[in-house]
C-alpha cells in the first residue's frame, strides 16, 4: 500500500490567512500545509480519506486521475467541503463515486449539501452512500476496520487497513479501540500544537499514545501554525516519529 498525505494541516490550514508568525512565512515547503487528507493506494485501487476545502488543489497537485472511493472520519467541513469536486471524476471517469461514513456523519453530510439528494442530475455530484459502524468492511477486496475516537463530544472514525492505522481529529481512545491499533507497523496520528487543546491531542499526548502502541513508524498530521517549524518539530521527536508533510509518500 502506497500512502500519499494530501494534506496534513488542520482546519484554518498553513499558513494562516493574515499571520505573520515564523511558521506562516516558512520558505520550508514542508511549512505549507492543506486541510488534512490522505490517498491510498492498493493495487489499481485509490481510495481518498476526507475531502476537505483543499481538495481541487490536492487532486491537481498529485496528478490523482481515478478514485474509488471516499473515506469520511466525520463531518467538520474542514474534512468534506470538497464533496462537490467529485463531480469531475463522476464526468471523466463516467461512474459513481461510493462515499463510506457512520450513519451520523453521512446523515450531517446530507444536511450540508442538500442539492446533492434533492434528485437533480445535472451539475450533482454522483455519489452512493455506504453506512459503515465498528465492524469490518471491505472496498474492492481491502478490509477495513473502523476505530472510534472521540472529537471532544463528537466520535470521529479512524481506519486500520492491514499494518497500517490512521487517526485524525481525536482527543481521546478507548482502551478497547486502542486495543484495534495494537500491532500496526504504521500509525499516523494527530497532534495539533504542544499545548493542550479541548478537541485534539497536543504533540505530548500524541507521543504518549505512541509510546503505548509502539509502531515502526509513525507520522503526526493535522498540524497547526503553533506546533512551529517542521524541520525545528522534528528534531524533538523519537526516532520512529515524523512529522508528516504534504505530498509525502510512505509504504506500507
Amino acid at each position: 500500500m502506497k500512502v500519499t498525505f494530501l494534506g496534513t494541516g488542520t482546519s484554518t490550514g498553513v499558513p494562516v490567512i493574515a499571520c505573520n508568525c515564523g511558521v506562516c512565512t516558512s520558505h520550508d515547503a514542508r511549512d505549507r500545509r492543506y486541510r488534512t487528507s490522505a490517498l491510498l493506494t492498493i493495487g489499481d485501487t485509490n481510495i481518498v480519506i476526507d475531502c476537505g476545502p483543499d481538495f481541487r488543489n490536492q487532486m491537481l497537485k498529485n496528478r490523482v486521475e481515478n478514485i474509488d472511493a471516499v473515506l469520511f472520519t466525520h463531518a467538520h467541513r474542514d474534512h468534506i467541503a470538497g464533496l462537490d469536486d467529485i463531480r469531475a471524476f463522476n464526468y471523466i471517469l463516467n461512474k459513481i463515486i461510493n462515499i463510506y461514513g457512520t450513519r451520523d456523519t453521512l446523515e450531517s453530510i446530507k444536511m450540508q449539501f442538500p442539492y446533492i439528494f434533492s434528485g437533480g442530475f445535472f451539475r450533482v455530484p454522483q455519489i452512493t452512500l455506504n453506512t459503515i459502524d465498528d465492524k469490518p468492511f471491505t472496498i474492492s477486496g481491502i478490509e477495513f476496520n473502523p476505530i472510534c475516537v472521540m472529537h471532544q463530544d463528537l466520535p470521529v472514525t479512524g481506519y486500520r487497513i492491514g499494518d497500517f492505522s490512521y487517526i485524525t481529529d481525536a482527543n481521546y481512545i478507548e482502551a478497547k479501540e486502542l486495543d484495534k491499533m495494537k500491532g500496526s507497523k504504521v500509525i499516523v496520528l494527530n497532534a495539533l500544537r504542544n499545548s493542550r487543546h479541548v478537541s485534539h491531542y497536543c504533540l505530548s499526548e500524541a507521543l504518549e499514545i505512541l509510546d503505548i502502541l509502539k509502531p515502526e513508524r509513525a507520522y503526526l498530521t493535522h498540524i497547526s501554525h503553533f506546533l512551529g517549524k517542521h524541520e525545528e518539530v522534528e528534531l524533538k521527536l523519537p526516532p520512529n516519529v515524523k512529522l508528516a508533510y504534504d505530498n509525502l509518500v510512505i509504504e506500507v
